[in-house]
């Protein structure tokens, strides 16, 4: 597949972009819409210094710490996901990578948590090799998540730790383990529309299923706690590009929808995104679920009179 170049996608005005994207959403994808939810199943204390991150071991930020939940709140928490409507439930982890010890144990939940609800599973445990990554496709994990977060050149401003490489070639090993992945990033953290550019481009040459559109709302605490937040153009611009390049994927709006979208969420949707996270993120609230089942109704029957049907 040949992709668009930034000069090309550069070269178009929002409205084309926009009705671009829509086009080739409901020509690739049809009417559906995705929900997922995940859960901060192991939280702070993390070794890694992400700027954008509450629990990263250079922030100040007031989060709670705590070890990996047990079972019995995971399975509750998975069935509350299913009765929210939701189609996948994520495990989330706090930390670099997962121990040998901690994969073991997390394979065990998923079997179990697999055999009680009918959900769909997916993980994010950080840099994870082949052989762990087996284990857990093994025991039911669908789909493992690792974003990119940003471009390879804008990568070193925002984390120190370890590398872009080492992103890259987990979701390399998740694919090599037999798993669908859900790569993406965020954007609105001093990177520019390039950058963005560059990420996606990444991402499609890796062949990910799914592609969440974070944007970064500045926490307290943090080192981007003064950063400017991203205005709308260049939200829609991007979603836009991102659908463009991936017309495969799922174009899934995750974290700071609601604080930076507010009223305006629904314009994603009409420029390409087909997903979206609901019930909350790692450190921070979402909207009631509800709420996001009732627009996704509705964007559905918009689609389906946009396709003639």
């Amino acid at each position: 597949m040949e992709l668009p170049s930034y000069d090309y996608l550069k070269g178009l005005s929002l409205a084309q972009l926009m009705e671009l994207g829509l086009s080739i959403k409901l020509s690739h994808r049809g009417a559906s819409l995705g929900l997922c939810t995940i859960t901060n199943a192991k939280s702070g204390a993390c070794s890694e210094d992400c700027s954008f991150c509450a629990q990263a071991a250079n922030s100040r930020a007031e989060i709670s710490v705590y070890a990996l939940k047990d079972l019995d709140t995971l399975l509750n928490e998975a069935e509350i996901a299913k009765r929210s409507g939701a189609q996948r439930f994520s495990l989330v982890t706090s930390g670099k990578g997962p121990s040998p010890g901690t994969v073991e144990k997390i394979a065990r939940y998923i079997e179990e948590i697999s055999r009680r609800v009918d959900i769909c599973l997916c993980a994010s445990l950080g840099i994870a090799s082949v052989d762990d990554l087996k284990i857990l496709k093994e025991a039911g994990l669908s789909r493992y998540h690792h974003n990119l977060e940003t471009s390879k050149d804008f990568f070193p401003e925002i984390c120190t730790t370890h590398t872009y490489q080492q992103r890259v070639d987990t979701i390399k090993n998740a694919k090599e383990a037999g798993l669908e992945v859900c790569a993406g990033g965020i954007i609105g953290l001093g990177e520019s529309e390039n950058d963005r550019y560059l990420m996606a481009r990444e991402l499609a040459c890796l062949r990910v299923h799914s592609c969440p559109v974070n944007i970064l709302v500045p926490i307290k605490g943090t080192p981007l706690e003064g950063q400017g937040r991203i205005s709308l153009p260049e939200i829609l611009r991007t979603v836009a590009m991102w659908r463009i390049m991936l017309p495969w994927a799922a174009i899934r709006i995750a974290g700071g929808r609601e604080k930076v979208l507010k009223d305006m969420q629904a314009l994603v949707f009409m420029a390409g995104a087909d997903a979206m996270l609901i019930g909350g993120y790692l450190t921070t609230r979402g909207r009631p679920p509800e709420e996001d089942i009732l627009m996704a109704k509705e964007l559905k029957i918009l689609w389906k009179a946009l396709q003639g049907s």
